[in-house]
Order: C-alpha cells, then sequence, then structure tokens
C-alpha cells in the first residue's frame, strides 16, 4: 500500500518539523492571482487596518502551508480553489499525523482553517474572486473537556520556589512566575510590560495593547508587588543598558526578553519542580482563573482579569470597576498573606456553572496556539 502523504509532507517525505515549507520562489510569484501573491497582499492589508503582528504572522504561516499543499496538487491560482478544494484540505488535516502517530487536536485543525476563512472573504470583499468558496464550510466542532494541567496551590508554590535566589537571573524569573500566577496575564503582554505599569498605591497593574490591541488594568497582589521590587533593587540596574527604553524584564544581556525564552524559563521550573504535569505560561493563567473561581469569585470579574471581552456565555455583564476587581482578587487569590473567609472555606465553593465552564474552555483553546 503507497503511504500517504501528510501535513507537511513533500513527495512523501517529512520536513520542517512537520509543515511544509515553501520553495525560496514562491510557486506562481510572477502570476498576479497566484496564491502567493495575495497572500502577499492579504499581508499589507492587514497591517494597514492596525491587525497585530503576531496575528498577522501566525495567518501567514497557516496560508503558506495551504499554499505548499495545493502547490503540489497544481492549484496556483486563487481562482482554482473550490469549496471541493478546502473540503479536501480539510480532510487532509484530519487525517495527517504527527510524528509521534498522533493525530492534530481538533484546535490545531481549526488553527488552519480559520486564517483561511479570513483570507478568502478578505479576496471576496476586494472582488478578486467572484465568490467566497469558505463561506459555508462545516467547521470541526470542538467538545468540553477539562482543563489540563492546571496546578493546584501546593503545586503552584513549589514552581515559584525553583528559581535560585542566589543569582541575579533567579530573582527575576522568581518576579516572572509571580506576575503570572498572580495575574493571568498572556506571555506577550507580560514581556511588554513597563516600568511605570506598576501601581503600587492601588495594587493594580497596566496591560498595554493585549490581545487585541486592548489596554486593561488588572490587579497585582502584594507578594508579586514586593518580588518585583527586589528585582528592581537588586538585579535590574546591572542589567539595563544605556539605551533602557524601560521595559520591566530584562534578558542577562540587558535586552527586552522575547516570548520564546520566557516560555523556556517557565516550562523548565515547572519541569524541575517535578510534579507530574507540562506546561508553561499559559499553565499559570489557567491556574489563577481556574482557583480564583473555586474561590468564590464571580466569573465577570475573572473574564475582566483574563481580558476575554468576546465570551459570549459573559456578554450580558457590564463593565467591572478597578476596584471592585481588586476586592475580588483580594479575596479569592490563594497568593496573598491572610487569607479571607472564603478562601478559608466559610461559605462553600462556587458551584461550577455553565459560564465558568465555558471561561475555561476558552482558556484551553488560548493554551493550544500558545504553549500549554
Amino acid at each position: 500500500m503507497p503511504r500517504k502523504r501528510g501535513l507537511g509532507t513533500k513527495r512523501g517525505r517529512k520536513v520542517h518539523k512537520g509543515l511544509y515549507h515553501p520553495p525560496t520562489m514562491a510557486v506562481g510569484a510572477h502570476d498576479p492571482n497566484s496564491i502567493w501573491n495575495h497572500m502577499h497582499r492579504f499581508t499589507l492589508w492587514q497591517g494597514e487596518r492596525g491587525y497585530s503582528a503576531h496575528t498577522i504572522a501566525g495567518r501567514e504561516r497557516s496560508l503558506r502551508v495551504f499554499a505548499g499543499w495545493a502547490a503540489e496538487r497544481g492549484l496556483i491560482r486563487v481562482q482554482e480553489i473550490t469549496r471541493p478544494i478546502l473540503e479536501r484540505w480539510q480532510r487532509h488535516l484530519f487525517l495527517y499525523r504527527k510524528a509521534d502517530g498522533e493525530p492534530l487536536t481538533v484546535r490545531s485543525q481549526l488553527a488552519h482553517i480559520h486564517p483561511l476563512i479570513a483570507f478568502f472573504r478578505y479576496l471576496a470583499r476586494e472582488n478578486h474572486i467572484l465568490y467566497n468558496p469558505a463561506s459555508d464550510l462545516e467547521l470541526p466542532r470542538i467538545g468540553k473537556r477539562l482543563p489540563r494541567n492546571v496546578l493546584t496551590v501546593a503545586e503552584a508554590e513549589k514552581v515559584l520556589s525553583i528559581p535560585d535566589l542566589s543569582l541575579a537571573m533567579g530573582i527575576r524569573d522568581r518576579a516572572m512566575l509571580e506576575v503570572l500566577y498572580s495575574t493571568g496575564i498572556r506571555r506577550a503582554e507580560l514581556v511588554h510590560l513597563n516600568l511605570y505599569d506598576i501601581d503600587r498605591d492601588r495594587g493594580v497593574m497596566m496591560v498595554r495593547e493585549g490581545k487585541g490591541r486592548k489596554d486593561r488594568v488588572v490587579p497585582i497582589g502584594a507578594r508579586a508587588i514586593q518580588w518585583i521590587d527586589t528585582y528592581l533593587a537588586q538585579v535590574r540596574p546591572d542589567l539595563a543598558s544605556g539605551a533602557d527604553d524601560g521595559t520591566l524584564f530584562l534578558s542577562a544581556l540587558g535586552q527586552p526578553l522575547g516570548v520564546h525564552r520566557l516560555t523556556e524559563i517557565v516550562r523548565e521550573a515547572v519541569n524541575d519542580a517535578q510534579i507530574g504535569k507540562r506546561g508553561s505560561c499559559h499553565m499559570f493563567r489557567h491556574t489563577m482563573a481556574t482557583l480564583m473561581l473555586e474561590n468564590g469569585a464571580d466569573i465577570r470579574f475573572i473574564q475582566a482579569m483574563l481580558g476575554h471581552a468576546d465570551l459570549k456565555s459573559t456578554e450580558i455583564y457590564t463593565q467591572v470597576s478597578i476596584k471592585a476587581l481588586k476586592a475580588v482578587h483580594t479575596a479569592t487569590h490563594p497568593a496573598r498573606p491572610i487569607r479571607s473567609r472564603l478562601a478559608r472555606g466559610d461559605q462553600d465553593a462556587a458551584p461550577a456553572t455553565d459560564e465558568a465552564e465555558a471561561l475555561l474552555a476558552k482558556l484551553d483553546a488560548e493554551g493550544e496556539s500558545e504553549d500549554a
């Protein structure tokens, strides 16, 4: 039986970490109606309309994979892509097996499909094609499942204790872990924190241009602020160079820390803790939300902290004031000096709700595209 060609194969051969690696000269580069040239126009169009660099780069990666797959089948121009072709691509994603023999998760499949939907919607709106072949695609459904690898309070504390505090980088890493645990911000949001984003008097932190380029203010616990101040007093002055741009967390070379390096640092701490769980930055985001929900925090407060403005199940809630949000954070986050009546068990834990399940499912979906 001939071997099936899977996602990321070229003539049956695995290349570039499981994804199809496009040739140096894009197929159809000289054809103005080629998929490749329209991809370039789509990238420029997104930039002009203020899409984030992260979104643009992620879509381009997925579109390149599709363009390579289509080119192998002699499909060069956007006009040649029909709904049956896109359904073949969906089937291809479903049947693909990774190097370890595992299939792509539904979320991974959707991560390759959604950029195509956006691409063809753009082509139709700009009149580059007569109709949108992706308009009525039936997408795979995501089933409900429990959160993966959420830390208990004891496990979180064990991970937090891993950095070697006798080293400058250990103090920095402990401060970063405390911020992730206390605030639940995304890894990209942490690496873009500025020195002046911490408001110690009010116990809050400004998150600038989060997902969707939206600013928000989130509570931050006293313990996390203490570790930030320790890092600022003992470590950062030696790291900062003459061209200091004010970025809070710096690398050993005095440069802003990258998201991938942050992921490595957190993943190493989780592994070194030997708690039998795997994960990185997103694990702390999910853990914060889960533990606060278990301690009785209202779903709308968690939504506001996470920046989930588009969570359909909680669209009915109004804007939450930062004062009320700070009070809920202080009462329900486990990383605090004095435990509240609620956390001590004087009240029953809040029962699971559809809204809470929806929020945790959304967090799980985020982790699929990040580093969980």
